[in-house]
């Protein structure tokens, strides 16, 4: 069963409640934006520019804040960037109230929303090995993303019954309003937290800086590391070519006459991840970490793929949910690969790039799920998109074999 032991650190454990009401509220806001899209435009490709519209802001301060993760207080720069996307929730559920139909303004408080979370989400990894011993970084991992995916089963699920109890306009507004007081609990979490400065460098060694030079060093090192490289890289494979959310609301919609489908099609690939969660004791034994992320993805791809193609709403969520316990085998071995391969001095910059890579892979891949879908089919878009996943992860391994013979020594530190 799970790994609890990092729970009985206090520090992790009132982040761990912070991180996952926070990740629970703001499935609702996840449904809602998308939802509320479709609902405006009637356009797939509208829903997948979405996803256009929080990438370029990862691009931009995820790198810039992992960057200022590895100058400043960890913690300071965590309460900042909370207010910001904070803010832009109340903005999202003011438009609501006020009845505002405006595309563009959903894709305006998307970047905005994307940008605080680009500059949190590195420093809010990167104090993981700060305070909790190094042998016990992947059990953390484990419980934080087993935690936030059981808000993303609850969230959609809960959030699918307001869409079917409200009409759009009222049920995307109870959502916003759900996420922005549950995010409150994140302010207390992570103003409890102790001060995280950056590490004493010895003489000689590079002294991090918050500009281009710090991100260009950091960005160095990640190119002279193949093992990092292509855990990034099998990630973007993954989500881009079979992430297949852009599709809910349609699928829902002219297969399952809407309602409470979008929120079961929403939480069924985070319900494989919490059962995979539950399941996990096993995962910190593993020795192969690279060669099991590999398998991991491949089996998310093959899953993604035959879902893509079921007829029933029942068989739909089951497919989904297997590839979701794959999913979160994978997310626990790339944060934790990255975690402990990585130096104190170099990991926000390094969780920076692994902050556009796995928050903007998805992304991507609602573009290429739209856009694919409106020139083809929607069954084409998922069920291809899966497949392909696939066996460009097979490709991917054969052709460079580091990933593959990766493997932590005891200590949980790197063995190459």
């Amino acid at each position: 069963m799970i790994d609890t032991r990092p729970l009985s650190v206090p520090t992790f454990r009132r982040t761990w409640i912070g991180n996952g009401a926070s990740y629970f509220g703001f499935q609702f806001t996840a449904v809602a934006v998308p939802v509320q899209m479709f609902a405006i435009t009637d356009s797939p490709t509208w829903v997948g520019l979405l996803g256009v519209a929080g990438l370029v802001p990862l691009l931009i301060f995820g790198l810039w804040g992992g960057a200022v993760a590895d100058v400043v207080d960890r913690r300071r720069l965590l309460l900042a960037s909370s207010v910001l996307t904070w803010v832009t929730t109340l903005g999202l559920l003011a438009q609501a109230l006020l009845g505002v139909r405006s595309g563009h303004l959903l894709l305006a408080l998307t970047a905005l929303q994307s940008a605080g979370f680009a500059i949190s989400s590195p420093a809010r990894h990167a104090i993981i090995p700060r305070i909790v011993p190094a042998g016990l970084v992947p059990a953390a991992n484990t419980l934080n993303y087993t935690t936030t995916t059981a808000g993303g089963v609850l969230g959609p699920l809960l959030a699918g019954l307001i869409m079917g109890i409200w009409s759009t306009g009222s049920g995307v507004t109870v959502a916003y309003a759900v996420d922005a007081l549950l995010f409150t609990v994140t302010f207390w979490a992570t103003w409890r937290l102790p001060a995280i400065p950056p590490v004493q460098h010895a003489d000689g060694e590079e002294k991090p800086t918050a500009g281009l030079r710090g991100i260009a060093v950091g960005l160095k090192y990640l190119v002279t590391q193949p093992v990092l490289l292509l855990s990034f890289a099998i990630d973007l494979i993954a989500m881009v070519f079979a992430m297949p959310r852009a599709l809910f609301p349609a699928v829902a919609e002219e297969q399952f006459g809407g309602g409470a489908a979008v929120g079961w099609l929403y939480s069924a690939i985070a319900i494989g991840s919490v059962l995979g969660g539950l399941t996990s004791g096993w995962i910190g034994r593993v020795r192969r970490q690279g060669l099991a992320l590999v398998v991991a993805v491949v089996g998310w791809g093959i899953a993604i793929g035959f879902s893509g193609l079921a007829n029933q709403l029942w068989l739909m969520v089951v497919l989904l949910a297997v590839a979701g316990a794959a999913d979160l085998v994978s997310a626990v071995y790339r944060q934790s690969i990255m975690q402990t391969f990585a130096p104190d001095r170099l990991r926000g910059r390094l969780q920076g790039v692994f902050t556009v890579v796995v928050a903007g892979g998805p992304r991507l891949g609602d573009l290429r799920a739209g856009a694919t879908a409106d020139l083809t089919s929607v069954t084409a878009s998922w069920a291809g998109g899966g497949f392909a996943a696939a066996g460009l992860a097979v490709l991917l391994a054969v052709a460079s074999p580091a990933l593959v013979r990766y493997r932590p020594d005891r200590d949980g530190s790197e063995d190459r």
